[in-house]
């Protein structure tokens, strides 16, 4: 099965419902037209012929372990007015960039690319927590090839890393250990490869080492020509492994109703995935059509509230590698709970809103 034909496509009645999907599509393929004016297509179409008033958002179709496939599936927009549109896939470091302009309304990578945009004035901003690291739940590992001598930090230099994307938790984290390890990270080569593709790019001998992440890092420890290095635990036991999921800032304010849907959902979805992650991988293996032997157990933040250790932790590592002006931004410019019907202000903090709310 592939990954594109295991989804829910949105069901749509009459012939106004689907004109208004084709102009939406059309306008995607075209080069999107702002999240705003796609939304209010769909939902100006449903009032017209009388049914149930649906927001679509725009979603990367991508192989992942992804709480929106997951909650799709499981029919938790079902009984809701949102539906996720799936638009083809989108390559890891795009995903944050197309978020800020609205090119697709939900997305979700790590805290610094967030942090990033926020600072160039991106109108994005994260609306629920994502995974926890475990120890037997780690974000990534780290492979080299069995034959390759390199087993400990210092060996990393002069060697070839393979890592998913710059910006993100496999390059901040990494450098900070290294760093910690009296490593030279000007003297390691960094790579971009998809993580997909890193188990190859290892054994081929292109890289050294790779950083994978689930659900392909089961594959990698699976693989006999490999050896595991670590974990992403056992750098900083989890502080930097959180990878939330954001919204267009344009779009929540056009639709918060579905913002708090969208939250509603995954949420649902994600502790579904802790209260049964053998089934959970049985899912992602049939949509990703691979073995589930090899597919990682995903764990993920009770309720999906955002908690500001791991954002605060992120803003100091990009003040410090001087990506970001120090006090550009505050951790309460980079989240809100306000949309998570989970979240209380005992365990969720102040929530502010998002740029260009009424206060």
């Amino acid at each position: 099965m592939n990954a594109s034909s295991s989804h829910h496509r949105p069901r749509v009645a009459g012939p106004k419902v689907l004109a208004a999907c084709a102009a939406v599509a059309l306008a995607l393929l075209g080069g999107c037209k702002p999240s705003q004016e796609s939304g209010q297509a769909s939902t100006a179409a449903n009032a017209q012929s009388g049914r149930l008033e649906i927001t679509y958002f725009k979603y990367p179709d991508n192989p992942a372990f992804d709480l929106v496939y997951l909650a799709d599936k499981l029919g938790y927009f079902d009984g809701t007015s949102t539906r996720p549109r799936y638009v083809g896939k989108v390559s890891a470091p795009q995903i944050i960039p197309l978020v800020g302009t609205g090119e697709i309304d939900f997305g979700t990578r790590m805290v610094p690319l967030v942090i990033s945009a926020i600072a160039s004035g991106a109108d994005i901003k994260v609306v629920s927590a994502g995974g926890v690291t475990l120890p037997d739940a780690p974000h990534m590992k780290y492979f080299t090839r069995k034959d390759s001598g390199i087993r400990g930090p210092k060996d990393f230099e002069g060697k070839t890393v393979a890592f998913n994307s710059f910006g993100a938790c496999a390059e901040f984290v990494t450098k900070k250990y290294l760093s910690q390890n009296g490593v030279d990270v000007s003297k390691v080569n960094w790579l971009v490869v998809p993580d997909n593709q890193s188990q190859q790019a290892l054994a081929t001998r292109n890289v050294d080492i790779a950083i994978i992440h689930p659900p392909f890092s089961g594959a990698a420890e699976a693989d006999p020509q490999l050896h595991k290095l670590w974990s992403d635990w056992d750098e900083d036991r989890g502080l930097g492994g959180m990878a939330p999921y954001s919204v267009n800032g344009a779009f929540a304010r056009a639709h918060p109703q579905a913002v708090k849907d969208f939250v509603s959902a995954i949420a649902r979805a994600g502790n579904w995935v802790n209260a049964h992650p053998d089934e959970a991988r049985k899912l992602t293996a049939e949509r990703l059509g691979i073995d589930e032997k090899l597919v990682e157990r995903y764990a993920y933040v009770k309720d999906l509230v955002v908690t500001e250790p791991p954002i605060q932790y992120y803003i100091e590592i990009l003040e410090q590698a001087g990506k970001i002006p120090k006090g550009k931004v505050a951790v309460k410019d980079v989240y809100t709970n306000e949309y998570n019907p989970y979240a209380t202000q005992s365990t969720a903090g102040t929530a502010v809103p998002l740029k260009g709310n009424p206060s």
